[in-house]
């Protein structure tokens, strides 16, 4: 077998990242699901919810970290990195978090990182 070179973009989804994609799909689902029909002042006071999203962006952000180099590099114009690092931001620096802030991902920022998720999930080996 040979080694891709470092710069290579394989073409075929490993199962690893085929999995990280799914659970990446998976929770924006659920925190859109979470917060539909909701506006940001009743999502803010609403703990339940505010939690279960927090959770959703927490395994989003896990699951980004092992995403396939070439999903990565097909898709430049997604924040992997920042997603990746969100992580640390919703379990450590919880005090920061804000419903805003929350509330501002799931309806700004998860839209396209579902499209582009979604699109690898679909797509033909060496496109």
């Amino acid at each position: 077998m040979f080694a891709l070179r470092r710069n290579a973009t394989p073409s075929m989804l490993s199962e690893r990242g085929r999995r990280a994609l799914l659970g990446i799909v998976e929770n924006i689902e659920a925190a859109q699901d979470f917060v539909v029909g909701l506006r940001l002042d009743e999502f803010s006071t609403d703990r339940r919810n505010l939690y279960a999203v927090s959770r959703c962006l927490e395994i989003v952000s896990e699951a980004s970290r092992r995403v396939d180099a070439g999903t990565r590099e097909r898709h430049p114009h997604i924040a992997w990195r920042q997603i990746a690092n969100a992580g640390n931001v919703y379990r450590h620096e919880y005090d920061i978090v804000s419903p805003g802030m929350i509330w501002r991902t799931v309806q700004e920022d998860l839209p396209d990182l579902l499209i582009v998720c979604r699109a690898e999930l679909t797509r033909s080996p060496g496109r």
